[in-house]
């Protein structure tokens, strides 16, 4: 890239992220939940919506996630796997949430939406945004549509979940996202030691080949020396700030350089399907909640059609078992992502 295309880059970067920021601390002073994230979120694709040139690097998300994955690691305990055969029952469970929801899906966007078969089958799949784009382009479909499409079924859920569980069981989210040490707790040794679990993290879950490896790396990194006792450093509610505004900001960047009229298109047809997602969510997490216990919000967020980092974020500011929102998001999308082309093939004619 020339020098001026650097700095026009460098200029769309600066923007955006001033542009993240801006909204986040606009819902910080309005007492929202999660305000950073869900602040630099509807800023940022508002102004992608209006054309103005918001933009984020792909290698600017990963180092905010692996962030927030050391944080999430710090919510381990000895306490946290006494539900271990609940975990079962519940991942068990995935299998049918993603053929009934995956299901549903598709029925929406093929005979209400009107999508082609291969468009309306891979936004439907409730996985993973770039591996339902790629495969989808690799059969044929409309790879833009694909993206808005899942991009805003992200949008949406991030957007609407803090304020459903809120509403429905008085259970408030935190504006900052989690409860996190103030600049002055803070000491050399663990800043060194949180620098240590994120890079040593990275590098685990890229050896490894760990699924979501920026997320999960860092948080078991950060797991392991909670859990042995080595440290107990928390983040500074600064550096989770940047996290989700940056993390914000890049679901809100989805919605550029796509047309008005497109974009909005997307966003109608999505709600239809998320709404049918999130009914499909609310069913398992209540059959689940009467068989397994009162844990209806750790259902709720581990079978959410969500992102996760986003929704490993609620479950932090709730208190909620983060380890086990964490693996139901990457089982899933691993299954889908696994099984997705497979059932393709074995129904795909059946879809026309």
């Amino acid at each position: 890239m020339s020098r001026d295309g650097l700095r026009k880059a460098g200029g769309r970067f600066a923007l955006t992220l001033c542009i993240g920021a801006f909204g986040g601390f606009l819902m910080w002073l309005a007492h929202m939940p999660l305000a950073w994230l869900l602040g630099a979120m509807l800023a940022t694709a508002v102004c992608a919506f209006a054309g103005v040139p918001v933009s984020l690097p792909k290698h600017a998300r990963p180092p905010m996630t692996a962030v927030i994955g050391a944080m999430l690691g710090t919510s381990f305990s000895p306490e946290t796997f006494g539900h271990f055969s609940a975990w079962i029952v519940s991942l068990s469970g995935l299998i049918a949430f993603i053929a009934i929801t995956g299901t549903l899906a598709f029925a929406y966007f093929r005979y209400l939406a009107k999508l082609d078969p291969v468009t309306a089958y891979f936004s439907a799949m409730p996985g993973g945004l770039v591996e339902m784009i790629t495969l989808g382009a690799e059969k044929g479909g409309d790879e833009r549509m694909i993206a808005l499409i899942h991009a805003a079924r992200i949008f949406l859920v991030v957007l609407t979940l803090p304020f459903l569980i809120q509403t429905f069981t008085g259970v408030a989210i935190d504006r900052t996202g989690v409860v996190s040490a103030g600049e002055t707790a803070v000491s050399v040794a663990d800043v060194l030691w949180f620098a240590g679990a994120v890079i040593g993290g990275v590098a685990l879950g890229t050896v490894l080949r760990l699924p979501a490896r920026f997320l999960v790396g860092p948080m078991l990194a950060s797991a392991v020396l909670h859990l042995a006792g080595v440290t107990d450093f928390e983040l500074p509610a600064i550096a989770l700030a940047a996290a989700q505004v940056v993390i914000g900001a890049t679901i809100g960047c989805r919605f550029a350089n796509a047309s008005p009229r497109m974009v909005v298109r997307a966003m109608v047809l999505s709600a239809g399907a998320t709404v049918l997602m999130l009914l499909s969510t609310l069913m398992f997490a209540g059959l689940l909640s009467f068989m397994g216990g009162d844990r209806l919000i750790a259902y709720v967020l581990a079978y959410s059609p969500g992102g996760v980092a986003e929704m490993s974020l609620i479950a932090l500011s709730l208190n909620v078992e983060v380890p086990f929102v964490v693996l139901h998001h990457v089982v899933r999308v691993l299954t889908v992502v696994a099984g997705a082309s497979a059932a393709f093939r074995l129904f795909g004619a059946l879809m026309r």
